[in-house]
């Protein structure tokens, strides 16, 4: 949060395998332990000064590169890995085929984790 305040955009969607993470970000949840207040209350401060804020909860499993991300970032803290920033996403091949149904794009074969990020290429109906 303070990196994008300070550096970044002025909008942030934040995706955490911590569901209890989430819950107290959203208000959802009180957070009861003293030390997490602060950090709390100065996450909500932060949160204020940008434009536009989300947060969601996903599982662990489909939040694989965001698990990596943190566990560098906590490496780094600890002095135990120096920082890289992180490397662009390569982009994958894997096609599916799919219809779209009530505005929707619903696949005929595979699955694609919550939150995956595709890119569609329109075909004419046969």
């Amino acid at each position: 949060l303070e990196y994008a305040v300070e550096h970044g955009p002025k909008a942030l969607k934040v995706v955490s395998d911590s569901e209890l993470l989430v819950r107290q970000i959203k208000g959802i949840y009180k957070v009861k332990e003293p030390t997490l207040r602060d950090l709390h209350g100065r996450a909500s401060q932060l949160i204020n000064k940008l434009q536009w804020f989300e947060i969601e909860h996903v599982l662990r499993g489909h939040n694989r590169e965001a698990d990596e991300l943190a566990n560098t970032a906590m490496d780094k803290g600890s002095g135990r890995a120096p920082f890289r920033p992180p490397q662009a996403p390569q982009k994958s091949q894997t096609e599916f085929n799919g219809i779209v149904r009530g505005g929707k794009i619903e696949l005929l074969s595979g699955h694609l984790p919550e939150g995956t990020a595709v890119e569609v290429r329109v075909k004419p109906a046969k």
